[in-house]
C-alpha cells in the first residue's frame, strides 16, 4: 500500500486506454506488480514529459494500488543544510536537495544505503500520521510509530527501513545520530513521483521506461547528471547502446 504522502499523479500523458492496451497492462501487472519495488526506471529517449527527461528514478513502491518512487539525477541548488541541518553531515556529495519528483514538493524524503549485507527484503512500511512538519516548514516523512519508540523488526538500524538490499527509508524525525555510525550515504528528496493504479503499467506499454537493476551506489552518485547515461552503459545487452544516444537527436 502507498504511504498517505503518495496521492497517484499521472505523469506522461498515458491514460488512454483500449482492449488490447488492457489486456497487455493487466499482464505486465500479474508478472511484475510485486516485484519493481528496489528496481529503476529509467527514461527512454521517447518519453517526451519534460519532468523526466532523461531521469532515473528509484522506485520506493510499487503494488496494485499504484507506485511511487524518486528521481535520483535532479540535484537542486539547494543545500540539505539550508533545509534539514542536523542532517547535513551524513549527506553525500553532492550535498544539495533533490527534487525527486513533481508531487509534493514541500515535503522531504530520505533514502539512504546501509552497507554490510543486511539480509531480507520488504516493501516500504505504512507511515501511521504521514508527513509532519519539520523545524524549517518542510514536511518530513517519519518511520512508524513502533520503531520511534525504539522498537525495530529484525536487524535494521533504528530510524532506517528497508525498501530494497542495502537501500532503505530514514526517519528524518530521528536523531542523526542513531545513523552516523551505519549509514552509508544519505540523500534528500524534495518531491517524489507517484502512480494511480495501472498508470505505470500503461507507461511501461507504451515504452516510456526501461526497467534494470539498482546498485547502492546509484543513490550516491557523486556525479548525478551523467547517471542516466551509467545506468544504461553497464547493462548487457542492446540498452548500453542507447546510452549514446544525443541529448540533442536534429544535431546528429
Amino acid at each position: 500500500m502507498l504511504p498517505p504522502y503518495a496521492l497517484p499523479c499521472s505523469h506522461a500523458g498515458l491514460g488512454v486506454d483500449s482492449p488490447l492496451r488492457a489486456e497487455v497492462r493487466d499482464h505486465v501487472a500479474m508478472t511484475e506488480v510485486s516485484s519493481l519495488t528496489g528496481r529503476l526506471l529509467v527514461a527512454t529517449p521517447a518519453l517526451a514529459d519534460p519532468n523526466f527527461d532523461r531521469a532515473v528514478v528509484l522506485l520506493l513502491d510499487h503494488d496494485e494500488e499504484g507506485s511511487l518512487g524518486v528521481v535520483l539525477n535532479r540535484p537542486t541548488p539547494v543545500g540539505v543544510a539550508d533545509i534539514l541541518a542536523p542532517w547535513a553531515a551524513l549527506a553525500g556529495e553532492p550535498g544539495v536537495v533533490f527534487q525527486g519528483g513533481p508531487v509534493s514538493l514541500d515535503s522531504a524524503l530520505g533514502v539512504a544505503v546501509v552497507p554490510g549485507g543486511l539480509s531480507g527484503e520488504g516493501g516500504i512500511p505504512s507511515v501511521d500520521s504521514g508527513a509532519r512538519p519539520h523545524d524549517d516548514g518542510v514536511e518530513v516523512a517519519g518511520a512508524p510509530a513502533a520503531d520511534r519508540a525504539g522498537v525495530q523488526s529484525g536487524d535494521e538500524p533504528l530510524g532506517w527501513r528497508r525498501v530494497h538490499g542495502a537501500i532503505g527509508l530514514v526517519d528524518l524525525e530521528a536523531p542523526p545520530e542513531l545513523l552516523a555510525a551505519v549509514l552509508g550515504s544519505l540523500r534528500i528528496f524534495a518531491g517524489y513521483a507517484g502512480w494511480g493504479p495501472g498508470q505505470l503499467e500503461d507507461e511501461l506499454v507504451e515504452g516510456a521506461w526501461y526497467v534494470v537493476e539498482s546498485e547502492p551506489g546509484d543513490v550516491s552518485s557523486p556525479d548525478p547528471e551523467q547517471l542516466w547515461r551509467a545506468v544504461l552503459r553497464r547493462q548487457r545487452n542492446e540498452l548500453a547502446m542507447v546510452a549514446t544516444y544525443p541529448d540533442d537527436p536534429s544535431l546528429n
